[in-house]
């Protein structure tokens, strides 16, 4: 039988290994685990001129409902039905097949799924810091039947690594301290936060960073933002508390569980539960009105790509907006996991959904220690909203300062050039700068990273209430769910969804502050945009102006 490894546009689905990883030999024949076959849509080149044109902005092109989506770009039912033929070959158990989401979920072992994908999965061990990772990956490409070659577009959770990070970073110079009891006796509110966090200078709370940078008035009623989470949770506690102190209606925050994750904070407020915390207060308080919908996934590819499908397939909370916080550079994903990523990304476009993502928070290198230059994904994608990160410093409520988060002890805004994806049409023309001076601005060659920006280094951070403790937290992470929060703000004005909104905003550059100094490492700030701040920090009501709304 004639194999051909899977790929997306012809790109190799190789595995890379993490450097200094060691191999452990082969996995266990009998270990027990579920796979996602994505099996490919019906209609596929009317689904891409529909996704291009929306993007571009050509005249009449509007996004679909997702009722409109499941019956001209779900999967075909004779493609499913070859998938589970071919898993029924291999002894492979079908637990879930799902023509709207494109996704057969098969259950199997390791030896049937080398038989099955002609793989040879083996465990690695890798130091990360102070903690040793396992995990399960293919020493090389995924390979199918040539009948099937053309019918599946990608096979996730072969990989087990945890690859995504949260881009989040707690002030190094205010450590978190503990809340003190509300003066009213017995109601048992926590009112410190916002108090404590006043006294620290330079830091901000949501509200105020909106009356800074300007946000159109409006609470997000009838929105919903749907936030992607890997790992941790929240304390309705500390939500409780850091709502009744900012003196906003508490917002209704829903989790919502993806392949088995749930809810599950530890209580260490300098792991995941800040991030998913986090992310529920700034949205929250920015948009108390909209519906704040956590998805939890496992932290793997295949959890990854599992949470964005569930995030814009949930025709019961129909969310308007997707932000994520979290992500990993281009360099260490599967060629075909990343493209099965972007993928979902083309679906929120045609779905009319807006996807803000943290560009990451260790500079131009994006972490990676071979001495180049690396952009984080899925901020890199053409499809999403990538969000960099300044520094801000203000007084009587208006902006007195704000340039690049820059490198330095607390980390760096990430931004540059990514390898993998092609100039965007509204890209195309702009300039990057290497080094410092706009004197060595040369050409954008491919996509460029970020798209916008907003306050992020955590010295100029924001006041936060995790693990029952008052805090400052900056990073990129914090700048996707500030502007999440602002789109719905003004799709909840307009009565409409924003949408895809790249191209509209790269055509009013004026709707921005200009961030023109400072550097992320290799990439330095310049007139216009640039690879460290993108069009720059909002001015709320010109966005909105922008993309459409009064």
């Amino acid at each position: 039988m004639t194999r051909h490894p899977v790929s997306d546009s012809g790109a190799s689905n190789e595995h890379p290994v993490p450097a200094g990883a060691q191999c452990m030999g082969a996995c266990d024949p009998a270990e027990h685990f579920n796979v996602v076959v994505i099996v490919r849509r019906q209609s596929e080149r009317a689904f891409r001129e529909l996704v291009e044109r929306i993007a571009t902005g050509a005249p009449g092109a509007q996004p679909i409902s997702r009722e409109q989506y499941e019956q001209r770009f779900s999967a075909d039912a004779a493609d499913v039905a070859r998938v589970e033929a071919f898993a029924k070959t291999h002894g492979l158990v079908v637990v879930k097949a799902d023509r709207d989401t494109r996704r057969v979920v098969l259950s199997g072992t390791v030896q049937q799924y080398n038989a099955a994908f002609g793989v040879d999965l083996q465990r690695f061990e890798h130091q990360v810091g102070k903690l040793k990772q396992h995990f399960r990956q293919p020493t090389g490409p995924v390979h199918l039947p040539e009948d099937l070659h053309e019918v599946i577009t990608a096979v996730v959770g072969l990989d087990s690594r945890a690859k995504v990070q949260p881009h989040f970073r707690i002030d190094s110079q205010t450590p978190a301290t503990p809340p003190e009891k509300a003066s009213q006796p017995g109601d048992g509110v926590v009112h410190a936060p916002i108090r404590a966090a006043r006294a620290v200078s330079r830091s901000f709370t949501p509200l105020q960073l909106a009356e800074l940078y300007d946000f159109p008035p409006g609470d997000g009623k009838g929105q919903c933002i749907a936030l992607i989470e890997m790992g941790g949770g929240y304390a309705q506690s500390d939500l409780d508390a850091y709502f009744s102190a900012l003196g906003v209606t508490r917002p209704r925050v829903e989790a919502v569980s993806v392949d088995q994750a749930t809810n599950a904070p530890s209580g260490d407020p300098n792991g995941p539960d800040a991030e998913v915390t986090l992310d529920v207060e700034i949205a929250g308080a920015l948009a108390p009105g909209a519906l704040i919908a956590v998805y939890f996934a496992p932290n793997s590819e295949a959890g990854f790509v599992d949470a964005v499908s569930a995030a814009l397939h949930d025709s019961q909370r129909k969310a308007a907006i997707i932000s994520i916080s979290w992500g990993a550079p281009e360099s260490i994903w599967s060629q075909q996991t990343l493209g099965a990523l972007n993928d979902a990304l083309q679906t929120a476009v045609a779905l009319g959904v807006t996807v803000c993502c943290a560009s990451g928070d260790s500079g131009s290198s994006d972490g990676v220690t071979d001495g180049a230059d690396h952009v984080d994904f899925p901020a890199s994608s053409p499809y999403a909203l990538g969000c960099g990160g300044t520094q801000l410093t203000a007084a009587n409520g208006r902006i007195t300062r704000e340039t690049v988060w820059g490198s330095g002890a607390n980390g760096a805004t990430g931004g540059g050039v990514s390898a993998t994806f092609a100039v965007p049409a509204w890209q195309k023309g702009l300039k990057v700068s290497r080094g410092s001076g706009a004197a060595r601005a040369l050409a954008l060659a491919r996509r460029g990273v970020p798209d916008v920006a907003a306050d992020a280094d955590p010295a100029t951070g924001y006041e936060v209430h995790i693990g029952g403790m008052d805090t400052v937290v900056g990073g990129t992470s914090a700048v996707a769910p500030l502007w999440a929060a602002l789109v719905a703000r003004i799709n909840a004005g307009s009565g409409k969804a924003a949408g895809f909104i790249n191209a509209k905003l790269y055509a009013r550059p004026g709707a921005f502050n200009d961030i023109t100094s400072g550097s992320n490492g290799d990439y330095a700030a310049r007139p216009g945009w640039d690879a460290c701040t993108g069009l720059g920090t909002p001015v709320g009501t010109r966005v909105a102006a922008a993309i459409g709304s009064a």
